[in-house]
């Protein structure tokens, strides 16, 4: 009876731990109402959050449970749990929010409120409320925190200046001149450099931390918005908006590498933690493009909805969950993905292996609202009663092992 035990305990937990790997997932806002939610590894989006009209910044928190989204027409930011991959709170802050970074410890959020009193709202994460205000620059927008989590660094927007905050103290330290319009900013890996991204200046700017000086200008084009860094701190990714592309910088000796023509209207833009794929959120082209980072390709197109802007760190930094023990088989294809009256379930695996695949369908709740044997290729669920909602959905074969896991969306 124990050794049956012992087994049912085992087989339990095997299927718990290929159920619930979620890996990397990249968050893009859009200027409608919604989140995508994509898969890093297979460059999918699984799920779309509701939020609201033109949600813009994005932070990850370092551990990758918490995602911190702005939403200028609201004053607010919002926190969605990416477990679940629901809204969870809604912390109000300064007038128009747009930038916003997570401080490396996960204990703070720093809000760049854009709007000409020059605020920056600092969330304690432990209580989701705003513990301190502190004045910058005209129009404060890009926002970074330093590795060590000492410093802030703030571009001002409305003026020439970028701000540097002592986190310890919440107060402004050094100011310091850069472009006509800093834009996005991001630090190095070491905390040595600051990458500035000059709107209008068509140029980036490179800052050193230790003097609060100039180091360098690099041209690469007008609206220069979104900048990101690889994770070993060697290339810097600039979106370009005015031409549709990404400049990628060396760090060494602060040159051009490449130029790679991506979407209409690039502007968001963030490095998967290994450094093999850059996200380009292109507001015009309504899509997102994928870089290989060793060939500077664009190696897919993602069609995304109106107005992508995913603006700061959009991409997790850390594998959310358990990861999964196999690779993924995309046994099938569910679509469309929201939905509101038919799910399609196409099955891309063997004919042989078709007739044993079972679909088991939840609720966000864990209730079973669904299970069949599937048949064939094309499949189709009416679920025009069904509440709106996050669904779950596994593929199982005769031996209870699953196979594949996903999610959808009900919007009606």
């Amino acid at each position: 009876m124990k050794k049956n035990l012992i087994k049912l305990m085992i087989l339990v937990v095997a299927c718990f731990i290929i159920v619930n790997g979620d890996g990397q997932t990249a968050y893009i806002p859009s200027c409608c109402d919604s989140i995508s939610v994509i898969d890093v590894a297979t460059n999918i989006v699984f799920t779309k959050i509701l939020i609201g009209p033109s949600a813009y910044g994005v932070s990850v928190s370092p551990d990758g449970g918490r995602v911190y989204i702005t939403n200028p027409n609201y004053n607010s930011v919002s926190v969605i749990n990416s477990f679940t991959n629901s809204v969870i709170d809604i912390i109000q802050v300064g007038t128009n929010p747009q930038g916003i970074c997570v401080a490396p410890d996960g204990s703070h959020v720093y809000v760049a409120n854009t709007d000409n009193t020059g605020i920056v709202s600092v969330i304690n994460t432990s209580t989701d409320t705003v513990e301190a205000t502190i004045s910058v620059g005209s129009f404060p927008i890009g926002v970074c925190v330093s590795p060590d989590g000492s410093k802030v660094y703030v571009n001002n927007g409305g003026s020439t200046t970028m701000d540097v905050i002592n986190t310890a103290t919440n107060n402004v330290t050094a100011t310091i001149t850069v472009g006509s319009h800093p834009f996005g900013i991001c630090v190095t890996p070491d905390g040595s450099k600051l990458y500035i991204a000059d709107e209008n200046g068509y140029k980036v700017s490179v800052i050193s931390t230790a003097t609060n000086t100039l180091l360098d200008t690099i041209p690469v084009g007008l609206n220069a918005e979104g900048i990101c860094i690889s994770p070993d701190g060697t290339k810097v990714y600039v979106a370009v908006g005015a031409d549709s592309s990404v400049v990628v910088i060396n760090t060494a000796n602060d040159s051009i590498l490449a130029i790679i023509t991506v979407g209409n209207g690039s502007e968001g833009i963030s490095v998967s933690p290994d450094g093999s794929k850059v996200y380009v959120a292109n507001y015009n082209g309504n899509s997102v493009s994928v870089i290989n980072t060793v060939t500077n390709t664009v190696s897919a197109t993602l069609n995304i909805g109106l107005g992508p802007q995913a603006f700061g760190n959009f991409i997790s930094t850390a594998d959310v969950g358990m990861p999964s023990i196999y690779p993924p088989t995309q046994i099938i294809t569910i679509y469309p993905n929201p939905t509101n009256s038919i799910l399609n379930i196409k099955q891309t695996n063997s004919p042989s292996t078709q007739s044993s695949n079972q679909l088991i369908i939840t609720d966000i709740l864990g209730n079973e609202v669904y299970k069949e044997t599937l048949s064939g290729i094309d499949n189709s669920i009416s679920i025009s009663t069904w509440n709106n909602g996050i669904y779950f959905y596994e593929i199982r074969s005769d031996n209870c092992i699953v196979s594949e896991s996903g999610k959808f969306v009900i919007q009606k």
